[in-house]
């Protein structure tokens, strides 16, 4: 229910998200402040705004929206308030997004539907055991299920309120926060990645050296530098599903004798 009513707002035309989020902050601010202490309606307007900023369809439009009734609070207060006021909006959106989840992806949902192709080319044995690497919401998480529904889906996640949030959407995955980088992939035969464009070296990289021989990378959208995929999926839109074998063609012998045992 949740996901379907989110899939609704997102279809509303931009910049619509935007002002009616900054419009409920300050409605909340208002009303707060007339039943309890300013600074706790302030925390709750923001609250509302960062947990809404998940209504955008991109990083940017994201940004605006959580960012967007701090700044004007900040504006229009910035005599009002004393000075430590100024760092509650900015606490509360590095707690949802913490400076590691801007090094690679922060929050890139996956459409429900981008991954329907997978069985196609990917056969999985039952119970083979699934990674989305940066889980977000559980997107991924959910479009993966659609596409393996007999796989053993995990997920991992750097910000640990998107890491709850995710775990109760699925219920169906075991969820952990943690940083992708540092955990082991090998124990992988598929791992699915939703990244940034300057993260997909670095996929490369730990892909061909942890991942066992007969796994699977899956990556939406964007390619591994100088590797070239074993299938190209189009998806809806403009995305497009690139599928790995590992180990990767052209990978180089100096991480082919690197790989783990």
């Amino acid at each position: 229910m949740a996901a379907l009513l989110l899939q609704r707002l997102r279809a509303l035309p931009w910049p619509l998200p935007a002002l009616l989020t900054w419009a409920l902050a300050w409605a909340l601010l208002l009303l707060g402040a007339q039943l309890f202490a300013w600074w706790a309606a302030l925390l709750l307007a923001c609250a509302v705004s960062t947990a809404a900023s998940l209504w955008g369809s991109s990083w940017w439009r994201r940004l605006m929206i959580a960012a967007g009734f701090p700044l004007s609070f900040l504006v229009h207060s910035a005599d009002a308030i004393p000075a430590w006021g100024w760092l509650l909006p900015l606490a509360l959106l590095l707690l949802v997004y913490p400076l590691n989840a801007w090094r690679d992806a922060p929050v890139f949902p996956t459409p429900r539907d981008a991954l329907q192709g997978l069985p196609a080319h990917i056969e999985l044995a039952e119970g083979a055991l699934v990674l989305d690497a940066g889980c977000g919401m559980g997107d991924g998480l959910i479009a993966l299920h659609s596409a393996f529904p007999g796989a053993r889906l995990q997920g991992l996640e750097w910000s640990w309120p998107l890491t709850a949030l995710c775990a109760l959407r699925c219920r169906f995955a075991r969820v952990r926060r943690g940083d992708i980088w540092l955990a082991d992939w090998s124990p992988y035969q598929l791992v699915y990645l939703f990244q940034r464009p300057e993260s997909m070296g670095r996929a490369a990289m730990k892909a061909a050296t942890e991942m066992q021989p007969g796994s699977w990378l899956v990556s939406l959208d964007f390619a591994l530098p100088g590797v070239e995929p074993t299938a190209q999926i189009q998806g809806p839109g403009r995305h497009c599903v690139r599928v790995y074998a590992i180990p990767l063609d052209g990978e180089d012998q100096a991480l082919q004798t690197t790989r783990k045992a």
